[in-house]
């Protein structure tokens, strides 16, 4: 039997601030997180900003061995799953923690601990390196520390698909419970790829704005990096409802697709079938869309292809949607983003407020919809969608719909 899947419980820690509600606050008043850089040096890149989790301190949320054991991503995850099982109130029993399944996505896994261990070989010449380096670097450790947070012992798995990896996520998180393969799923993704190593590579792509990221905007530079992580709680419709829980939105659909085409340049037809595959997926009709909250990165090539992607999937009704770039506020958190980006499309869901494409500047003739320049709108509608789209071609869409406000 297919169940209807809602959502129950949220949290993040970004740019934005430690946790979800300081995070919609942000996005509401478009409050970009968007600062000069703490991780590396002036000067040392050709890029100086970042969207960075400021005045961060590990041991105010762990026990000193959890510090020592957690790289920083796998620390924002255990944070963000924390608040997210709160805010749904879930009372853990033997039977539901081996009902309960832990989906995180990660791109990049551990890039700090994996750049601390290179400095010690390369820089310092010593023939060893931290003995739980492997642990930590390991991309699948943040899912495997919100499962022994809670001890969860369902399934438990991380999802790595560039910056589609927390929508992949989500996605099959969505599916095992509306199939009965679970009865909860906490879900997300986490990202810390502020390690000096990475911002070099990042640098030699030429992809990172100098100065800020303006998505649609004509004069556009690039994208913004940034880390953090979100987390969602996922649950049966009828069982939210028994036990009296607020339901922020339902996840009715996910849409995969590949582009098939090439490593970084993305494609018009892959992010169009991911789309038409979330909406068929979701039982929905083009039309019941009123907001899209888009990958957005403000790069040149992404902007214009999505846009084109969206006409080709809505035709008419594109001029009548509302795609926002949340990474304009909180960077573009590579695994995480998409797991960030859910949280704020549940939230616009949920509160009647569409979040802005912030630093807005010129509109661009090949980004011709309503990008909801530089402050949040007031609107209520019925449906969303969240789009990733990955290096690679991956791409992964979610679809929403929002619930009644007596479902609080």
């Amino acid at each position: 039997m297919r169940r209807r899947v809602v959502v129950t419980g949220l949290g993040s820690i970004s740019a934005l601030g430690p946790t979800a509600r300081e995070f919609w606050s942000a996005l509401s008043d478009g409050r970009p997180g968007i600062q000069p850089l703490q991780s590396a040096e002036p000067g040392s890149l050709r890029f100086s900003h970042g969207a960075e989790v400021r005045d961060f301190e590990p041991a105010a949320h762990l026990e000193p061995g959890q510090v020592e054991l957690l790289d920083r991503f796998a620390q924002f995850a255990v944070v963000a799953a924390r608040e997210a099982v709160r805010d749904a109130g879930l009372d853990w029993t033997p039977a539901l923690r081996e009902r309960t399944a832990v989906i995180c996505g990660s791109a990049v896994g551990g890039q700090a601990s994996q750049d601390a261990q290179f400095v010690e070989l390369y820089r310092r010449s010593r023939d060893r390196v931290h003995p739980l380096t492997i642990p930590r670097v390991m991309s699948s450790a943040g899912a495997s520390h919100v499962a022994m947070e809670f001890g969860l012992t369902g399934p438990a798995y991380s999802v790595s698909s560039a910056c589609s990896s927390a929508s992949h996520a989500i996605g099959q998180a969505l599916w095992m419970v509306r199939d009965g393969r679970a009865d909860v799923a906490l879900t997300g993704g986490s990202e810390a790829p502020f390690g000096y190593a990475s911002l070099k590579a990042w640098e030699a792509l030429r992809v990172i704005s100098t100065d800020t990221c303006r998505p649609f905007s004509r004069d556009r530079k690039g994208m913004i990096l940034g880390e953090g992580a979100a987390m969602l709680v996922l649950e049966p419709l009828e069982e939210a409802r028994a036990r009296g829980a607020r339901i922020y939105a339902e996840l009715v659909g996910s849409g995969l697709s590949s582009d098939a085409h090439h490593i970084t340049q993305p494609a018009v037809a892959g992010p169009a079938r991911a789309m038409r595959a979330a909406l068929e997926d979701g039982g929905l009709p083009p039309d019941a869309i009123g907001y899209i909250n888009a990958h957005g990165t403000g790069t040149i090539g992404n902007d214009a292809t999505e846009t084109r992607a969206i006409v080709d999937v809505f035709g008419a009704h594109a001029r009548s949607l509302a795609v926002s770039s949340t990474k304009s506020l909180h960077g573009h958190a590579l695994g995480a983003a998409g797991a960030l980006e859910a949280v704020a499309t549940v939230l616009a869901l949920h509160h009647g407020v569409l979040p802005p494409t912030a630093n807005f500047t010129a509109p661009d003739p090949e980004c011709d919809l309503d990008v909801v320049p530089n402050r949040a709108r007031e609107a209520r509608v019925d449906a969303a969608l969240s789009n990733s789209f990955a290096f690679g071609g991956l791409n992964a869409v979610l679809a929403l719909r929002a619930m009644p406000r007596n479902s609080d």
